[in-house]
């Protein structure tokens, strides 16, 4: 785990290769297909004949939720261990991570017509929806940013559906990832560093071709409205298409955007517990070699004292 750029695919290839492994996704937008530059997706080449999974399962219009990312990747993990090898699962999308190893609560289902009302609000008066959150649940309100509309939407449904705070009924009926240990990494480079790298990456997204991978992926007949478009980088890009950014200007608002996220993706994986972390980028030798090291103890403790029902 760690923010975006900070070399976490790289590390798990390397990782898979020492380790018999299997890289399993856990990044909401590489879910999609042909949303391939804007997301660092590895090509095929790149991953060396080690299998990936959960990567390019979605049209860019079929939802898709961290519960069915949770129950998803179960699968797949018994099927990796089946196969006698090691899951290594890589991403920078915490609540998928969090869905899968938790669980999460069966929570009420979509209510479109209160969305619908509640984003109506919204356009009105920017913020009424967070605000109205923290009356209902000030818990939930001060884990979710105020600029991050979706997630504070479905808190405020749940809230409004079971007329009880959505903290309170997340601690009921979760089922937490059962017959694995886990080893957590985390890779956390210098900030600095970090941001200059996210800059440059972005750069060279729109140089590699984002746009047009913008405009071939309308072309197949998906709406702008579409949910992976929201994402930084694929919004900038949109608007350079509508005619609402410049190059320049899309450039400089993905690489701002893009910093924010990495800010806080951080935030949020440094409330995990039990992370081994690790200060340097995934690709940087010494980075790497410390990680293999750590691998190599936790499999080497955990082939010692486990019993065979684990994995």
């Amino acid at each position: 785990m760690g923010p975006t750029g900070s070399g976490k695919s790289d590390l798990a290839l390397q990782v898979a290769a020492e380790f018999h492994g299997e890289v399993v996704n856990c990044d909401s937008l590489q879910v999609y297909r042909y949303f391939n530059i804007g997301t660092a997706k590895l090509s095929a080449e790149d991953r060396r004949g080690i299998p990936h999974h959960l990567i390019d399962i979605l049209e860019p219009n079929e939802v898709f939720t961290a519960g069915e990312y949770s129950r998803r990747s179960r699968l797949v993990l018994a099927e990796i261990v089946e196969r006698g090898r090691v899951p290594v699962l890589a991403g920078g999308t915490g609540f998928y991570l969090r869905a899968l190893m938790e669980g999460l609560f069966p929570g009420p289902g979509r209510d479109q017509e209160l969305r619908d009302r509640l984003s109506a609000r919204e356009q009105k008066k920017p913020g009424s929806v967070h605000r109205q959150l923290h009356r209902l649940d000030p818990g939930a309100a001060r884990r979710i940013h105020p600029n991050d509309i979706p997630k504070t939407m479905r808190a405020l449904e749940v809230c409004l559906a079971t007329r009880r705070p959505m903290t309170e009924l997340f601690q009921q009926g979760r089922s937490a990832l059962e017959g694995f240990r886990a080893l957590r990494i985390g890779l956390s480079p210098d900030r600095e560093a970090l941001y200059e790298r996210l800059d440059r990456r972005t750069s060279e997204m729109f140089e590699a071709g984002l746009v047009d991978e913008v405009k071939s992926i309308l072309a197949r007949g998906f709406a702008p409205t579409e949910k992976p478009f929201e994402s930084h980088g694929y919004h900038q890009a949109l608007q350079v298409l509508h005619g609402e950014l410049t190059l320049e200007q899309a450039i400089f608002y993905a690489q701002r955007n893009t910093r924010q996220y990495a800010k806080r993706q951080l935030t949020w994986f440094r409330q995990e517990h039990g992370v081994e972390w690790f200060s340097g980028f995934g690709g940087h030798e010494a980075t790497r070699s410390s990680v293999m090291e750590c691998v190599r103890k936790f499999l080497e403790h955990f082939r010692s004292d486990s019993p065979a029902s684990h994995h």
